[in-house]
C-alpha cells in the first residue's frame, strides 16, 4: 500500500486492487509524512509582549552593579536543593540588567 494526497486528507492504497483506506497518525509517522494541522480562529493563542515585569515587586535596597542605580524588580526561584534558601533574582529598572542573590 502507499500513500496518497487526496483533497488534504491521506490514503493508504493497494497498487493491486485499488482499495483504499484513511491512513491514522501512526501510518503517516512510517512513511514520513506530515499533516498540516490548521487552527479556526477561535483555537488560536494571542502571544503578547511579556509584561511580567508589571506585576513584580520593587525594591530600593539594593545597587545595580551595572549602573548604580537604586530600584530593581525582584522575585524568586528555588535553584537548589530544597532544604536551602531560594535564590533571589533583581532586574534593574534603568538598564534591564539581572543578577542573582544567594541568601
Amino acid at each position: 500500500m502507499k500513500p496518497v494526497n487526496e483533497g488534504g486528507t491521506y490514503y493508504l492504497v493497494c497498487s493491486r486492487c485499488g482499495y483504499k483506506v484513511k491512513a491514522t497518525e501512526r501510518d503517516l509517522a512510517l512513511y514520513g509524512l506530515k499533516v498540516k494541522i490548521e487552527h479556526s480562529e477561535k483555537e488560536k493563542t494571542l502571544v503578547l509582549k511579556d509584561s511580567g515585569e508589571a506585576n513584580l515587586p520593587v525594591t530600593r535596597e539594593v545597587t545595580c552593579p551595572k549602573c548604580g542605580y537604586h530600584e530593581a524588580y525582584y522575585w524568586f526561584i528555588q535553584t537548589r536543593a530544597a532544604d536551602e534558601p531560594p535564590t533571589r533574582f533583581y532586574k534593574c529598572r534603568r538598564c534591564g540588567h539581572v543578577w542573582r542573590e544567594y541568601e
